[in-house]
């Protein structure tokens, strides 16, 4: 499989940009985006349920006013999770995996996004009621009247893709992996990208590292706290960096709307650690050597 699109190395996560974090105003959120951009992050992640599916629009129409051409730009949206909230008319949280509703779902992103096309689109999580031929009808559909790009998925696992491959082609694969959910590792689905060439990006890639007070983080924070002057890094970048040396070449899905963090994460890719920085990290984050 050869991926069409090249995405930026450090992904722009705009789930709390709205009304499940910072509630941006239009005005920071254009302020933002070409912050990002100019910085070399060019591609922003989406889903139609952020912000109880009024996030896509608040990007779109600060998108609008930020007057970035639409080439310089990467824009991923994922579909399939019905929410319970304001917007939606559901009784329970559930998955809709509908040629019709697929269809829709990605026409009103488009809409909300004020673009004509999404360079990626993601089945958001695996229903166990998923029918391959009708979901490959609505992708195939979008595809060829142009407003998709390429097609993937996220938080699936191998089989799962495989069950979707034998009737469309899965480009890219959005999981949690992090030094603290470092599990994908040894369940095939890294193992998948790299056979397949395709595009690994990981959300939550902090982990729960800034969450958490444990055992585990004493460990990671001991270890971190010897790296940081070796590598001239914090906390974060020494993070982000034991992500990026994974030979799947996972692209980071950073969520923070600080400047700060967002350029520190951008120097984050130009880390190289050491092999045995990268294992003494592991040890600490498993809390037992290596088998």
């Amino acid at each position: 499989m050869k991926n069409r699109i090249s995405y930026s190395k450090i992904i722009a996560g705009t789930m709390t940009w709205g009304s499940w974090g910072k509630n941006l105003t239009k005005s920071k959120i254009a302020d933002l985006i070409g912050y990002c951009v100019e910085n070399g992050i060019t591609t922003f992640d989406h889903a139609d349920i952020y912000g109880g599916y009024t996030n896509e629009e608040a990007f779109g129409n600060a998108f609008r006013q930020s007057l970035i051409p639409r080439e310089r730009v990467q824009l991923i949206s994922k579909c399939g999770i019905q929410y319970v909230c304001k917007a939606r008319d559901n009784k329970v949280k559930h998955y809709d995996y509908s040629k019709e509703y697929i269809i829709w779902s990605a026409e009103l992103s488009l809409s909300k996004l004020k673009t004509d096309f999404l360079d990626l689109f993601l089945l958001h999580r695996p229903s166990p009621l998923m029918q391959t031929d009708e979901i490959a009808e609505a992708i195939l559909y979008l595809q060829k009247e142009g407003k998709i790009r390429e097609f993937g998925v996220s938080n699936f696992s191998p089989s799962q893709i495989a069950l979707l491959e034998s009737v469309l082609p899965v480009t890219a694969n959005q999981v949690e992996f992090s030094l603290t959910a470092e599990k994908l590792m040894y369940d095939g689905t890294f193992d998948d990208c790299i056979n397949h060439n395709r595009t690994a990006m990981a959300w939550s890639p902090l982990g729960s590292y800034f969450r958490e007070d444990n055992k585990r983080r004493k460990r990671i924070k001991k270890v971190i706290k010897g790296l940081k002057k070796k590598y001239e890094a914090n906390s974060s970048q020494i993070l982000l960096a034991w992500i990026l040396k994974h030979p799947s070449k996972v692209h980071p899905v950073v969520g923070t709307t600080n400047k700060e963090r967002l350029i520190a994460s951008v120097r984050a890719t130009e880390i190289d650690l050491e092999l045995e920085d990268w294992f003494l990290l592991l040890v600490a984050s498993q809390g037992h050597k290596v088998p």
